[in-house]
């Protein structure tokens, strides 16, 4: 499951409302939905997230923390590092190698460092 996923499923468990349901209202397949809570599929398009957005009536950082969810949900990232240094190289294929076998307490504590050391939560500089 992806943190969009995560967060989706609690949004639609709080206001008791079934994938179905959701689905049809905002256009898509009760199995789309399925396979993106679970992390089958990709991050959704803008245009999705707006229609989540205002299905749950979603206001201001409530909104922009579930846009910032969906972009950071892939479940099939891919790191080029070409161009950066062999440090940056190592980390990436480190995290490759090995995430599975974190527990959620250290991929917690290495996700807060990263985004310190990125200078914020959205980790963009």
């Amino acid at each position: 499951m992806t943190p969009f996923g995560e967060r989706l499923r609690a949004l639609r468990a709080e206001r008791g409302v079934s994938q179905k349901a959701m689905a049809q209202a905002i256009g898509v397949s009760a199995a789309y939905l399925s396979a993106l809570e679970h992390g089958r599929r990709g991050a959704p398009t803008w245009t999705l997230i707006q229609k989540i957005i205002g299905y749950f009536n979603i206001i201001w950082d409530d909104a922009e923390d579930l846009a910032r969810l969906a972009e950071t949900s892939h479940p099939r990232v891919r790191i080029d590092t070409s161009g950066l240094s062999p440090a940056a190289t190592e980390l990436a294929n480190l995290l490759a190698e090995s995430i599975e076998k974190l527990d959620e307490a250290e991929l917690r504590k290495i996700t807060a460092s990263v985004r310190s050391a990125l200078g914020g939560a959205g980790g963009k500089r």
